[in-house]
């Protein structure tokens, strides 16, 4: 048992003073020194306490888009030849700084085979260190589409929904496709639309039976019009959002999952890194458009949900926590990037016990020097991780 004494607790319902009992994984009490001695007093077993004076109590980060497998190399192709033995140490890898920096709960939206699928069943039995993994499986893409060296490809509604049926039973946690094209395959269109209307349709369609979320892969205006008329739960990217799209998607209550990190990573390093130079030259025109995306979203007043697309070119699972200021810098208020990152990328994922510092949630914390409702650089360098109801950091 874990009792952190002295400081504030921080989430979505505000800054307070409290005081954090956690056991057996789980906040068994938050609030004054009493009513956290109460719960101590009912527990067993032996009480470790963490001074938190003059700190904060947060939940612990989500990121609802990384790619477990890849690690923020220059130019990504350069991974299709590695082993699955080298993608599976990546991974690893990827994940124990993801935990260090105080992410505690990642959605993997495609990685080779079964590798995130894995990955996440190690982390939950114990054998892995590093935060939740929920994961899609393979991408489900059209022929030669984007990301066609790890995804799976299909044509047509029908083959498209048995793909995504495979996905499942694998045991995918959430579903992912490609609407449109992308940045990082070499002649793909980034804003064009790549599945159909019908396909995604079917892709849904075989979503639907176990309500599982599904995601879009979508940069161009048709393609997340198309994406949100199907009934998927989230746009991954939406970098060319008109007032259109925006508006479709608060109507339906679709969230977007931005991924600012990704265009930073590209286009702040360039050719000069080492990124390819079709890469850069999409980011450089998708980064023109992405501040009208935003403006877009928030009028139009889009749920947002947090993620990175860490692992790609100079994106990395230790950076994770820069999203929050990337979004501020967008036009989100702290608050608002807080929320974002936990209860809002909770909900995405399908977590009710996630995401708050509040009795009965999983014991996920994190614990910072200031408050992040009023600073998003608040997450960088946590003094102490929680996952799970143990102490990582």
């Amino acid at each position: 048992m874990y009792v952190l004494r002295g400081g504030r607790v921080a989430d979505v319902d505000g800054t307070r003073k409290a005081d954090v009992a956690v056991a057996d994984g789980e906040i068994v009490a938050v609030g004054d020194p009493e009513t956290v001695d109460a719960a101590v007093d009912e527990a067993d077993g032996e009480v470790t306490t963490v001074d938190a004076d003059g700190r904060v109590v947060a939940p612990g980060l989500i990121d609802a888009h990384v790619h477990a497998m890849m690690d923020g190399r220059p130019d990504v192709s350069t991974a299709v030849s590695d082993s699955d033995y080298t993608a599976s140490y990546r991974t690893a890898s990827n994940l124990a700084a993801a935990v260090e920096a105080g992410v505690t709960t990642v959605r993997d939206l495609g990685s080779r085979g079964t590798l995130a699928l894995d990955a996440g069943e190690a982390v939950a039995a114990g054998d892995l260190d590093g935060p939740r993994v929920l994961a899609c499986g393979r991408n489900v893409i059209m022929t030669g589409g984007h990301g066609n060296w790890f995804g799976r490809e299909a044509d047509g509604p029908a083959e498209v929904r048995k793909a995504a049926r495979e996905q499942l039973k694998a045991g995918a946690d959430v579903l992912k496709c490609m609407a449109t094209g992308g940045v990082l395959t070499e002649g793909a269109v980034t804003g064009a639309p790549e599945l159909t209307p019908e396909e995604l349709a079917a892709f849904t369609d075989a979503a639907a039976p176990t309500n599982t979320p599904t995601a879009a892969h979508a940069h161009g205006e048709e393609g997340i019009k198309n994406a949100v008329e199907a009934g998927i739960s989230s746009v991954e990217h939406g970098t060319f959002m008109d007032r259109e799209a925006a508006e479709m998607m608060a109507e339906r209550g679709t969230y977007w999952v931005p991924t600012a990190s990704a265009l930073r990573g590209i286009v702040e390093n360039g050719v000069e890194a080492g990124i390819p130079e079709d890469a850069v030259a999409k980011a450089e025109d998708a980064a023109d458009r992405f501040d009208d995306a935003w403006d877009h979203a928030l009028d139009a007043d889009v749920p947002i949900a947090m993620g990175t697309d860490a692992g790609t070119p100079f994106n990395f699972f230790a950076d994770i926590p820069r999203e929050l200021e990337y979004m501020v810098e967008y036009g989100l208020s702290p608050e608002r990037a807080l929320e974002a990152a936990t209860v809002n990328a909770a909900d995405l994922l399908g977590l009710d016990d996630v995401g708050r510092v509040a009795e009965g949630y999983r014991a996920d914390l994190v614990v910072l020097d200031s408050d992040p409702n009023a600073d998003a650089e608040a997450w960088q360098d946590p003094d102490a991780v929680f996952a799970r109801g143990g102490r990582v950091v």
